[in-house]
């Protein structure tokens, strides 16, 4: 168990600073130095900082109950410093730019140190180098920053990884449980197949309304609710309407029905019936709305099953702005009566990248389920 009572918290932190620089671009994701390269090119933004502050946020009143052990520049010590937190800097990057061994050798030296949990921010690819670091057992806290999250040790948002670790700055004894490092093949995932493999297991919080689920990955037992929903909306297409695609397999299911070729793990942009936009960055989405803005449009998305997110995974390209462009109201959810039951009555989930935004979308939606048939659901 986590038990912050009698002294200090003594947490590693370390930042992916690459994390999620390939979502809005629709690269997929971030691994490989020449991935970064080309994210960059694309006009991508590093964002895991950000998504770090969020989380560090709640924590800023208990900061001297924190004892910090970092990594130089912005691997982790630039925010720490910002923010005012107490901490030593136990390792410098020995790569420009910073990959994964640095992460690991980060890692190793902080167990030197009799961490008591490690906190880091990256996605999938970040979590398989904790697990590769670990020496000893040590209960960690992610806070999502990747493009791909499969993995069942990240918080559901960045704002659910700071609440978490204030209760246990603050000492509240949270109870542990071994959770999935879940990754995927980058390469195939580009080509629109999704494979992932299980690595190993780390130590986590049992807080299922903090900590997100290990994604739901397989679709067979749901392709008939997925002809029924899709042929509904089908249906109701109109002509001179700007359809917008969001990534999945309930998705791909209407792409089907339209007899169109589907990005299954991008966004494509359709317009009576035909792709006008193939697998599209969130700087090409937002021209392609500008140069339609007298059309109504809609946004078509999914839920991912188990885990219940809607925006902030696997479509990065709907930024706050392009999702503020289209309108609340312009936005269709489609999930499997299967899919919603995965929750277990959990709420869907919003994690935008920005507040405001998410405050925005947070509330009751209409959510298609089958053949012309909706449901009332709640995100958060």
């Amino acid at each position: 168990m986590f038990d912050a009572i009698s002294t200090k918290l003594r947490a590693g932190f370390v930042i992916n600073p690459w994390a999620g620089v390939g979502g809005q671009v629709a690269l997929k994701g971030s691994d490989g130095e020449a991935i970064r390269e080309k994210a960059m090119q694309r006009g991508a933004k590093q964002n895991a900082e950000y998504r770090a502050e969020i989380a560090l946020i709640n924590c800023q009143p208990l900061k001297h109950k924190i004892e910090f052990f970092t990594v130089a520049g912005d691997m982790g010590a630039n925010l720490l410093s910002k923010m005012g937190f107490h901490f030593s800097t136990i390792y410098s990057p020995k790569n420009t730019p910073t990959n994964a061994q640095d992460s690991i050798r980060a890692i190793q030296k902080m167990q030197q140190y009799s961490i008591d949990l490690l906190i880091f921010a990256g996605g999938d690819g970040t979590a398989r180098d904790v697990y590769d670091a670990q020496q000893e057992p040590f209960p960690v806290i992610g806070i999502p920053a990747g493009t791909k999250i499969h993995s069942g040790v990240f918080c559901i948002t960045p704002k659910a990884a700071g609440e978490l670790l204030a209760q246990v700055v603050d000492g509240r004894i949270v109870g542990l449980i071994k959770a999935s490092v879940m990754d995927i093949n980058e390469d195939l995932f580009r080509q629109g197949k999704l494979q992932a493999k299980q690595y190993g297991e780390l130590y986590t919080a049992n807080e299922p309304l903090l900590i997100q689920a290990s994604k739901s990955g397989t679709i067979e037992n749901q392709q008939v609710e997925l002809f029924d929903l899709a042929e509904g909306i089908v249906e109701e297409m109109q002509q001179d309407h700007l359809y917008i695609m969001g990534s999945g397999s309930t998705i791909a299911a209407l792409m089907e029905q339209l007899t169109l070729e589907n990005t299954l793990l991008g966004i494509d942009i359709v317009l009576n019936r035909k792709v006008i936009g193939k697998d599209v960055t969130a700087e090409r989405l937002k021209n392609i709305i500008k140069a339609h803005e007298d059309l109504p449009k809609t946004l078509f998305v999914t839920v991912i099953g188990g885990q219940g997110h809607v925006f902030g995974r696997g479509n990065q390209q709907l930024t706050a702005g392009i999702l503020q462009r289209i309108g609340k109201y312009n936005i269709q959810i489609l999930a499997t009566k299967s899919k919603l039951d995965s929750l277990q009555g959990r709420p869907l989930i919003v994690d935008s990248g920005d507040e405001e935004m998410d405050r925005w979308l947070s509330g009751r939606w209409t959510v298609t389920v089958g053949y012309k048939e909706t449901v009332l659901y709640p995100m958060h």
